[in-house]
């Protein structure tokens, strides 16, 4: 490619041409049809609805749809409000992913509790009541189970069953059919209430390890808002997955997370089933790749994803920590949906670190201008006692303190401040040292103050400001006259009233 035909591209990538934008006509456009009035009641179970907003005597409620389930979204608040009498307002437009609760958008309506619909993440939030309602989208039981026995002939085999949200409603159905055949399988629950991430101990629900004995010392896992026994003798490493949805987000944060079970897909919309080929091995690659990138950088911008999961605040000052510690600078970003247009206005920022729910953290950042890496990279990145193992964290609240994943930043020898090793990315050697602000909390640093360079403190996006040669319109503060306002033109930026068509 030339360098014309590269200019051009980034161009297009990053802009857009503006008469084609005015000219353009947006039309709206339903993702699925509308459901039958009969089938509402039970396809959003509005019963359960009804419950919920009288149990917390809501008298504000906000109900987030996503785009797909937007064509149902004024008969189901017209039937919420003639049940209950409170007051509906229908989220359509998150501020993040739709899979996250939009406790931000529910307070700016003074909401009580929230009902939130369609496909979720299930991350735990801290300000509002929330009820999940997932839709119960068609499936045919009799066929998962029947591909469940061709993908599994080994009736002795140790199998994980999870799901979609959308799909868990069929797992107790599942259950009853295969239980007698597959004495080693565990099915997974929607964990109502979502709290410690670990693996504990129990005895209340023991896994059958043949047909006669039991394991006493079964394992209770809860992860991503699922809940499911174990073989404590095993571990999880030893069981295969049967996943139950299309591909999706959570298809894919479940790979990554317990990337050394062997993977097996049942596509309610399609019925078939399959075993899954992904190399997970390539994908961790790609992430190492990106932890070596964040290792070259000097400054770091962290993104909030998200305002409403729970501790998102905590690992926000956890990354500004290790970030400063590893000897470099980082800026916060707080800008919703992101985009490569967005990331590109700045600069100076080396490497993103995106902080969200385990599903939406995992960004392919392959056409933006920067890498977006999640807090573990980063994590892994700047803190030399942490490991790659090849274990793989995306919930960025195993990272803090007093969770099972999290390590120490190591102690600095006041000797050895500075460290070095050598990048896999460039070869050349790399140093990181205690940044003065750690080491000695009195102590800054003080730069010569000239017309461009304003401040008192070493900042790299300062000096970054300071070697562009064009910094943005001059604001002559002192030097332009006053004077009174006057009428201004009329119209658009591209087509003003007074202008003469050609």
């Amino acid at each position: 490619m030339s360098e014309s035909d590269l200019g051009v591209t980034m161009a297009m990538q990053f802009s857009s041409d503006s008469t084609e934008v005015m000219k353009h006509a947006s039309v709206a456009k339903e993702t699925c049809g509308r459901t039958l009035a009969d089938d509402l009641e039970e396809v959003y179970e509005m019963k359960k609805t009804f419950n919920f907003i009288q149990k917390y005597q809501s008298k504000r409620v906000a109900l987030q749809f996503p785009d797909e389930l937007l064509v149902d979204s004024a008969a189901i608040a017209a039937k919420i409000e003639e049940a209950t009498g409170s007051k509906t307002f229908i989220l359509g437009d998150t501020s993040y992913g739709s899979c996250c609760v939009d406790e931000v958008a529910a307070e700016h309506v003074q909401a009580d509790s929230l009902v939130h619909y369609g496909r979720a993440c299930l991350s735990p939030s801290t300000r509002l009541p929330v009820l999940y309602i997932f839709g119960r989208q068609p499936v045919d039981v009799k066929s998962c189970a029947a591909v469940f026995r061709t993908l599994y002939p080994d009736q002795l085999s140790h199998v994980v069953v999870v799901s979609d949200v959308v799909y868990s409603y069929i797992i107790g159905g599942l259950e009853s059919i295969l239980r007698s055949e597959y004495l080693r399988a565990s099915f997974s629950s929607i964990e109502s209430e979502r709290g410690s991430l670990s693996i504990q101990k129990t005895n209340l629900h023991p896994v059958k390890t043949d047909d006669s004995t039991e394991c006493p010392d079964a394992e209770i896992v809860r992860k991503f808002g699922r809940r499911f026994s174990i073989d404590g003798k095993l571990g999880l490493e030893g069981y295969s997955v049967f996943y139950i949805g299309e591909e999706s987000l959570t298809l894919t944060n479940f790979m990554m997370t317990w990337n050394k079970c062997a993977f097996c897909t049942f596509n309610p919309s399609s019925g078939q089933g399959r075993r899954e080929t992904l190399n997970i091995s390539r994908a961790l690659m790609k992430r190492y790749y990106l932890i070596e990138r964040a290792r070259d950088a000097q400054v770091v911008g962290i993104l909030v994803g998200t305002l409403g999961v729970a501790d998102y605040l905590s690992v926000i000052e956890h990354l500004k920590t290790v970030i400063r510690r590893a000897g470099k600078k980082s800026y916060i970003f707080v800008m919703g949906k992101l985009n490569a247009a967005k990331l590109a206005n700045f600069l100076e920022v080396d490497i993103y670190v995106l902080v969200a729910c385990p599903e939406n953290s995992l960004l392919d950042s392959s056409n933006f201008y920067r890498p977006v890496v999640t807090p573990f990279e980063m994590d892994v990145a700047c803190n030399r006692a942490r490991e790659w193992t090849g274990d793989y964290i995306t919930d960025y609240r195993e990272l803090l303190p007093g969770s099972s994943s999290h390590v120490e930043f190591p102690s600095e020898d006041p000797l050895d401040e500075e460290w070095t090793d050598v990048s896999l990315i460039t070869g050349a050697l790399r140093s990181a040292r205690l940044s003065q602000t750690e080491t000695n909390p009195s102590c800054t640093a003080v730069v010569h103050r000239n017309a461009s360079l304003t401040v008192a403190e070493v900042s790299p996006a300062a000096y970054f400001l300071d070697s562009r040669s064009w910094k943005g319109l001059e604001q002559k503060l002192g030097e332009t006259p006053v004077t009174k306002a006057v009428q201004g033109r009329r119209g658009i930026a591209i087509a003003y009233d007074d202008e003469v068509s050609t």
